[in-house]
């Protein structure tokens, strides 16, 4: 399914932001969907995932317990709130789907089919 993202901003360190993730014309039923960011001059990193038969989000250890993601009850919008934010989260966030089966921290980048265009967040003082 087609997404569109929101969300993205400057802000300072210690502040939050909510990066939102839309399905296009569908639901986010039976996909699995993940939030990756790439920062310049750095590789495409996994941030958080929502496997396609769980509930229970994944993190990557680097925004355990200050980012959160979910999603809404009908399943078309998967939200990412990330609170207290420091420099090094400074990135372009991208959000990702497909519908894939197993436990969504098995799949790399390429294995999504649908991405959204990128939102810049930037983490200054």
């Amino acid at each position: 399914v087609p997404v569109v993202q929101s969300g993205g901003g400057l802000v300072q360190p210690g502040t939050s932001l909510r990066l939102s993730c839309a399905a296009s014309g569908g639901t986010f039923y039976d996909h699995t969907v993940a939030w990756f960011r790439q920062a310049p001059g750095k590789e495409r990193e996994r941030v958080s995932c929502i496997s396609s038969h769980l509930d229970t989000p994944y993190y990557a250890d680097y925004v355990k317990g200050r980012f959160t993601m979910s999603r809404d009850v009908a399943k078309k919008t998967v939200f990412l709130q990330m609170n207290n934010l420091e420099p090094d989260d400074t990135a372009t966030y991208y959000c990702a789907t497909d519908r894939l089966d197993l436990t969504c921290t098995v799949y790399g980048a390429h294995e999504f089919g649908a991405w959204g265009q990128g939102a810049q967040v930037t983490v200054s003082s």
